[in-house]
């Protein structure tokens, strides 16, 4: 069952009255004058570019900081030996193959 079947008839306006209270309190209302409606319109615009060009600025400043960590980590650590320390670095000679000198493979068809 719903919850307005028990309802009396004689709280039901007081009950919608409250209501209406309610909502025309937190309703936005616009002014009927057309100057001060769009100089409202503008300030708000403004606001709105303050707060994208404020965002802008503290994400660079929490990119930089988070860079000026990484770079303060490293100090005093040459690179060479930090490579060596994870051990991922593969030393070893190597040398350029002219492209004429692979063989072809035939098997896989013309190549175009």
């Amino acid at each position: 069952m719903f919850a307005q079947t028990f309802r009396f008839a004689d709280q039901r306006s007081q009950w919608t009255a409250f209501q209406s209270r309610v909502r025309s309190a937190f309703e936005p209302r616009k002014p009927r004058h057309r100057l001060l409606r769009f100089v409202l319109g503008v300030v708000g615009l403004g606001l709105l570019a303050l707060l994208v060009f404020f965002s802008v600025f503290v994400g660079a400043a929490m990119i930089a900081v988070g860079l000026a960590y990484k770079l303060w980590q490293r100090r005093g650590k040459p690179m060479t030996a930090r490579a060596k320390a994870r051990g991922d670095v593969v030393e070893g000679e190597f040398r350029v193959v002219a492209p004429r000198a692979l063989p072809r493979d035939r098997s896989a068809g013309p190549a175009r």
